[in-house]
């Protein structure tokens, strides 16, 4: 009998659920604002590693599984999600749309030169 499902993850078995979630996850440290329905303000986290569905945060709060929240991950923008996972200081967020984590490395300056403050001072020999 053969087995028809609307959810693509149904189908995987461990093995392959696990190499798709690790395939494209990139390792990085970059700072980010986030907010969700407990807190009046944003507050900042640092971000770990990040890919198209997710990313794990260092965030010290206890937060429930399922959670929302929103995160303002730079070079893309506000980004919706939910909490997959919470330990130790840290929480894994699902995405509910992917995004291109390629962006967040991007150069956020648009300068057309070098800062003086940048440039190596010239010596008189």
């Amino acid at each position: 009998m053969e087995r028809i499902s609307g959810d693509s993850f149904v189908d995987l078995s461990q093995e392959d659920f696990a190499q798709q979630r690790n395939a494209a996850r990139d390792s990085l440290l970059l700072r980010a604002l986030m907010r969700h329905a407990g807190l009046s303000e944003p507050v900042q986290v640092r971000v770990r590693n990040l890919s198209a569905g997710g990313l794990m945060a260092e965030y010290a709060e206890p937060l429930n599984i399922g959670a929302k929240v929103e995160i303002d991950v730079r070079g893309i923008g506000w980004v919706q999600g939910s909490v997959a996972w919470a330990t130790d200081g840290r929480i894994g967020v699902a995405f509910d749309n992917e995004i291109d984590p390629k962006a967040a490395r991007k150069p956020v300056g648009g300068g057309t030169h070098t800062p003086v403050y940048v440039k190596p001072p010239l010596r008189n020999s």
